[in-house]
């Protein structure tokens, strides 16, 4: 089972109770690694590098109180981009493994990325890749989207500095002082939006995984020391499903793992729905998907 770019530490202070069922699911949460470096803010950071072909890809997501941006690794079999172009050409061209995200963007004609300077990241589409008619907080996302997945990819395959800000400069058929979907103004340097990324999602498993032995959740947040509650539902035939387990997890606050989670959880062979929740709310209605931060489907294989 993949585990995303980020190396990931374990929250503290997680809690669980199980809902009838035999055999009983057993939990456990991993080891913190290391004191609090009394942040309060993350601030939506770069990617870490990493080895792994996956590409960082951000799409924008339906949860809650709005629209936010969350992100998935995908595969990569072209090689005829350089990583920061790959990923933007999956964002705009294919569509989330989560059935619950989606892009407003369109399949360009031509697209171009480059990393000049210190942390400069130049984007070079072509105007059919607005050829969407969206809302303009929509468009403001979209063009966020951009800029996440663009800074993403630079930073995992090591072509800037992720302890430093990377900018974007978005161009449309080489041209500056254009507008994106009609509605953002482009021409300026820009820089990731931390108001625009999801709370809380969740990095691994991604959506319709096969897992094999003990379920291993691993997730990030944009602030530490939050709480949430997560809820395991157990999918049954009809498209019936009803809570099978639920518990509790804050994220991380140690140095280099800020807002980070995992814990385990050991289930019988089925199909269940992950989902993270406010830590008010650790009993959402099963047929309320929308109430939930992140979810993910998933198969435990015998």
């Amino acid at each position: 089972m993949f585990v995303g770019a980020l190396l990931l530490a374990a929250g503290p202070g997680l809690a669980a109770c199980t809902a009838t069922g035999t055999p009983q699911p057993s939990i456990a949460a991993g080891s913190t690694a290391g004191p609090s470096n009394g942040s309060t803010q993350t601030s939506a950071p770069l990617e870490t590098s990493q080895s792994s072909a996956k590409a960082p890809v951000y799409w924008l997501g339906k949860a809650r109180d709005g629209v936010y941006l969350y992100r998935e690794f995908r595969d990569t079999d072209n090689n005829r981009d350089n990583p920061i172009a790959t990923a933007l050409r999956i964002m705009m061209s294919q569509k989330p493994l989560d059935p619950h995200y989606f892009t407003p963007w369109q399949p360009p004609k031509k697209l171009a990325a480059s990393v000049s300077g210190r942390n400069y990241i130049t984007v070079d589409v072509s105007a059919d890749a607005f050829n969407t008619g969206v809302d303009e907080p929509t468009a403001q996302l979209a063009v966020q989207q951009l800029v996440y997945t663009a800074t993403a990819a630079a930073a995992s395959s090591g072509l800037v500095d992720a302890g430093q800000p990377t900018s974007v400069m978005l161009l449309v058929d080489g041209r500056t002082s254009q507008l994106a979907f009609q509605r953002v103004q482009l021409g300026q340097l820009m820089q990731r939006d931390p108001t625009m990324v999801a709370p809380v999602w969740i990095i691994d498993p991604q959506e319709a995984s096969e897992v094999t032995g003990a379920l291993k959740v691993f997730g990030r947040a944009t602030a530490p020391d939050r709480p949430f509650a997560w809820q395991i539902l157990r999918r049954e035939g009809q498209g019936t499903k009803s809570s099978y387990v639920s518990g509790s997890v804050s994220s991380g606050s140690a140095p280099g793992h800020v807002g980070e989670f995992t814990f385990s959880v050991n289930l019988p062979p089925g199909d269940y729905e992950l989902r993270i929740l406010p830590s008010d709310d650790p009993s959402a209605p099963v047929t309320s998907s929308t109430s939930a931060w992140d979810s993910r489907i998933f198969t435990v294989k015998g």
